[in-house]
C-alpha cells in the first residue's frame, strides 16, 4: 500500500502510515494502528513503572513487602521468591473464552485474579531495594539495571561498578551524577560523555582525559572550560575548585550551564549509525523515530532498547537484548521473538499476544503469569490444533464486539491494552516524566491518579543545617532523617525527606562529593533535564556561515556552504524554542571533531 493519512482516535491529530509501515504490519499480520505514534508510546508508558518502589500488602500472607505495585493496584501480588516457586499454579485460574463478552473485559478479569510478582528481579545479591534488575551485587536503589556491582541510586545502568546517582550509564566505574555516559572512569557531574577518564562537569566529550567543565571536545587532555592547559597548569588550576563543598559544586554547575549553550550541538546524539532518526542511538542501522537504542536494526517508533540486539520491531519500549518482530509491547526482551501487545514478558518467549508476566513460553494468547507453557488461552491449556483454530475466532470476535473504554476509545484486535488496565497510576509511570499532567487533567484524559502516600517519619535535620563540606560530615549523619530542599512543592514525586545509608556515605567520602540536598526522586528529575524528549522537529542547521545564526559561536573552520547559511534540514529532538545551537552532521564535524 501507499502512504495513508489517518486521524488518531485518541488525540484526534493526523498521522501518516507509509508504505514500509504497511509492509511491516502485513508481515506480522496485524491491522494498521488507529493511534498516532506519540499516543501509542504514551499509552505504553502508562504500563511502565521505571523507578518507583513501594511497601504494600502481600496477598498471600497479608504482610508488608517491597513491590513495584503499590496498594493502588486492585490485583494480587506475591512476594517474588514465592511467585517463582512451584507452590502455586497460575493455570488454576484458566477459563473458557466467552463469546458473549468483549475480549478485553475477560482479559482484565484474569489480570486481576492471577497474582503478579512483587518485583521483576533475577539473581540479586544484597540488592533488595532494587527492581527491574538482573545480576546485581551489593547495590541499593537500582532500577532497570543489569550486571552492576556496588552501585547506588541509579536508573538504566549496565555493567558498571562503584557508581551512584546516574541515569543511562554503561560499562563505567567510579562515576557520579551522570547522564548518558559510557566506557568511562571517574567521570562526575557529566552528560553524553564516552571513553573518558577523570572528567568533571562536562558535556558531549569523546576520548577525553582529565578535562573539567568542557563541552564538545574530542581526544583532549588537560582542558578547563574548553581552554587548553599543560599538565602542570591543569593540576595547579584544579586545586582552586573545592569539589567537596556543596556551594562550590553548585557554582561550577552554573558556570557550565552558561558555557554549554555557546557550543554547537550535533542534531542528534549517537555514533556508528546508518540511516537513523531519533536520539541517543548508537551502532544501529535503519532505526527511525526511536530513542535510546543500541546495536539494533530495522526499528521504528521504539524507546530504550539499550540492551541491544533488537531488530525488525515497531513500537517496542524497554529491554530488548536479542529480540525480533516485537510490536506494541513494553518491557519485553531477552531472547524473544514474535511478541505482540505484551508487557513484562521476557526470557525465551515466542509467539505471544496480549500477555503479561509470561516467561519462557510460546504460543500464548491473553495469558497472565505463565511459565514454560505453550498453546494456552486465558491460562487454559489447549492442544496445538485447538489453539490454532480458536485464536482466529477470538480475533474476529474482538472486531465484532470491541471493548470501549470510559472515554469512548474503541479497542479492537491490534490495539495495546486499554489505558485503564494499567496496574499503575499515571503519575507513578514513565508517562509522567515525558508527558507531565496534574490530577485534574489526568482524570479528564482517562488516566488513573494516585495521591502521595503518607510517610511515617519525622525530619531530624534541615537542609540548612547540613555541613557544606563532606570533610565535616561524620557517621552521625546516618541516624538523621534529612529534609529534601524541595519540601514536596515540586512535581517530581518528592519524598520530602531522605536518609544517607552507610555505603553511600563511604562513597561520598571516597570520591570527595558533598551531601545531596534533595531526595532520590528529585535528583533523578534534575538529571532528566539533560535528556531530550522523544519527539522530533524538522529544523534547519543553525550555522550561518562564519558564525552561528545567533552570532554567539564563531566557526573555527570554513564549511562547504561558505559564508552563506547552511541549507541542510534534519529531524532533531532539540525543540525550536530551546537555546542550544544545533548544527547538521557536516557543520558539526567541521567544528567539533
Amino acid at each position: 500500500m501507499q502512504e495513508e493519512t489517518k486521524q488518531c482516535q485518541n488525540c484526534k491529530n493526523a498521522f501518516t502510515i507509509d508504505a514500509t509501515d504497511f509492509a511491516f504490519y502485513d508481515k506480522i499480520k496485524v491491522p494498521p494502528p488507529t493511534w498516532c505514534p506519540e499516543c501509542r508510546m504514551r499509552r505504553r508508558f502508562t504500563f511502565y513503572n521505571l523507578n518507583r518502589i513501594f511497601k504494600r500488602r502481600e496477598n498471600l500472607t497479608g504482610g508488608k513487602i517491597l513491590s513495584t505495585f503499590s496498594d493502588f493496584f486492585r490485583g494480587k501480588v506475591y512476594e517474588v521468591s514465592y511467585w517463582w516457586s512451584d507452590n502455586w499454579d497460575p493455570m488454576e485460574y484458566g477459563r473458557e473464552y466467552d463469546f458473549t463478552k468483549p475480549f478485553f473485559a475477560q482479559l482484565e478479569s484474569l489480570m486481576l485474579e492471577v497474582p503478579l510478582p512483587s518485583r521483576s528481579i533475577v539473581n540479586l545479591i544484597d540488592s533488595d531495594y532494587s527492581a527491574n534488575a538482573t545480576g546485581l551485587k551489593n547495590c541499593y536503589m537500582l532500577f532497570n539495571a543489569q550486571r552492576d556491582e556496588n552501585c547506588l541510586y541509579s536508573i538504566s545502568i549496565m555493567d558498571s561498578k562503584e557508581c551512584a546517582d546516574s541515569h543511562l550509564l554503561f560499562s563505567s566505574e567510579l562515576c557520579y551524577d551522570c547522564f548518558m555516559v559510557g566506557d568511562s572512569y571517574k567521570t562526575l557531574y557529566s552528560s553524553n560523555c564516552f571513553n573518558c577518564q577523570e572528567v568533571y562537569f562536562s558535556k558531549d566529550l569523546r576520548n577525553c582525559n582529565r578535562c573539567f567543565g568542557c563541552v564538545g571536545l574530542r581526544n583532549k587532555k588537560f582542558c578547563i572550560f574548553n581552554e587548553q592547559f599543560s599538565q602542570e597548569g591543569y593540576e595547579e588550576k584544579i586545586k582552586e575548585f573545592n569539589l567537596g563543598s556543596f556551594s562550590g559544586v553548585e557554582n561550577i554547575r552554573k558556570k557550565i550551564e552558561e558555557l554549554a549553550p555557546r557550543i554547537p550541538r550535533r542534531f542528534m546524539n549517537g555514533t556508528k549509525n546508518e540511516n537513523v532518526s531519533g536520539d541517543y542511538i548508537n551502532s544501529s542501522k535503519n532505526v527511525k523515530h526511536s530513542f535510546i537504542i543500541a546495536d539494533s536494526e530495522n526499528i521504528k517508533y521504539s524507546y530504550n532498547l539499550a540492551s541491544g540486539g533488537s531488530k525488525d520491531s515497531y513500537d517496542h519500549n524497554s529491554f530488548g537484548n536479542n529480540t525480533e518482530l516485537v510490536y506494541e509491547s513494553s518491557q519485553v526482551g531477552n531472547n524473544s521473538a514474535r511478541i505482540k501487545f505484551c508487557f513484562l514478558c521476557f526470557n525465551n518467549n515466542s509467539d505471544l499476544e496480549y500477555c503479561t508476566n509470561c516467561m519462557s513460553a510460546s504460543n500464548l494468547f491473553a495469558c497472565v503469569g505463565l511459565r514454560n507453557k505453550q498453546h494456552c488461552i486465558l491460562n487454559k491449556q489447549y492442544t496445538k490444533e485447538e489453539y490454532n483454530e480458536l485464536v482466529p475466532k477470538i480475533k474476529k470476535h474482538m472486531d465484532e464486539m470491541p471493548y470501549i473504554d470510559r472515554k469512548g476509545r474503541v479497542y479492537k484486535y491490534g490495539e495495546f491494552f486499554p489505558i485503564e488496565f494499567s496496574p499503575y497510576a499515571y503519575n507513578k509511570t514513565v508517562a509522567q516524566e515525558y508527558y507531565p499532567l496534574d490530577s485534574v487533567t489526568a482524570e479528564k484524559e482517562g488516566y488513573a491518579w494516585s495521591d502521595e502516600e503518607k510517610r511515617d517519619y519525622e525530619i531530624t535535620k534541615r537542609v540548612s543545617d547540613l555541613p557544606d563540606d563532606i570533610h565535616d560530615v561524620d557517621e552521625s549523619i546516618l541516624t538523621e532523617v534529612i529534609e529534601c530542599e524541595h519540601r514536596g512543592t515540586c512535581r517530581e514525586q518528592c519524598t520530602k525527606a531522605f536518609k544517607i545509608v552507610p555505603r553511600e556515605l563511604q562513597f561520598y567520602k571516597q570520591m570527595n562529593i558533598p551531601l545531596p540536598r534533595i531526595c532520590f526522586n528529585c535528583r533523578h528529575a534534575r538529571r532528566l533535564l539533560q535528556r531530550n524528549n522523544p519527539k522530533l522537529y524538522l529544523r534547519q542547521c543553525q550555522c550561518a556561515g562564519e558564525k552561528s545564526h545567533n552570532q554567539i559561536y564563531t566557526n573555527t573552520a570554513t564549511h562547504a556552504h561558505g559564508t552563506t547559511p547552511c541549507p541542510t534540514e534534519f529531524e532533531t529532538s532539540y525543540a525550536p524554542d530551546r537555546q542550544e545551537i544545533v548544527y547538521c552532521e557536516s557543520c558539526y564535524q567541521q567544528e567539533v571533531v
